[in-house]
């Protein structure tokens, strides 16, 4: 499985296209932190007049990423500029280490919420959060199996949460 996934992340760098190189760069920037599906849950909670989907993917987003940054500290996976000097990567590479990716861990938790606030149109926000994640791979800074970690850790981070958030609007209220 490691040799195969090693063997993915070169075919992927090793078969960049040049002039698709800004989008998976610019695919990259924007999933930073989460900060695109801020903007996203902010424009989808005004729309739909539902705060809550801003305060639960706020949330996804937080614990998704803090989650991998901790597995990141305990799981010593040394990034592929680490491993490989060339081709170099397109972005900065960070300084920790790279299962799971945060990137996806983020992404795939935010899409998951806005999905279910916005159903017709979750395949967008699941291609969204694949583009973001594939391209961390194609920017040569994470292993494809990077991506599906943080990818799976981001849906168990969001379905724990959306579930909590239900259970709390449907709990009956207490003794007084």
């Amino acid at each position: 499985m490691i040799s195969l996934d090693r063997h993915l992340e070169r075919f992927v760098v090793l078969h960049r296209v040049g002039w698709l190189d800004w989008v998976f760069v610019g695919l990259s920037r924007i999933g930073t932190l989460g900060l695109v599906w801020i903007a996203i849950a902010v424009l989808v909670a005004i729309l739909l007049r539902r705060p809550s989907v801003f305060v639960v993917t706020v949330g996804a987003v937080a614990c998704a990423d803090l989650i991998a940054f901790a597995l990141k500290t305990v799981l010593d996976v040394d990034r592929p500029p680490v491993r490989y000097a060339s081709p170099g990567p397109l972005v900065h590479v960070p300084a920790d280490h790279s299962f799971p990716s945060g990137h996806a861990a983020t992404s795939f938790a935010a899409a998951l919420v806005i999905a279910r606030a916005v159903p017709r149109r979750a395949w967008l926000f699941y291609l969204l959060a694949a583009a973001i994640a594939f391209s961390r791979v194609y920017v040569g800074v994470h292993y494809p199996i990077d991506v599906l970690g943080g990818a799976l850790l981001g849906l168990l981070v969001a379905t724990a949460l959306l579930r909590l958030a239900g259970g709390l609007r449907r709990s009956p209220p207490g003794p007084r």
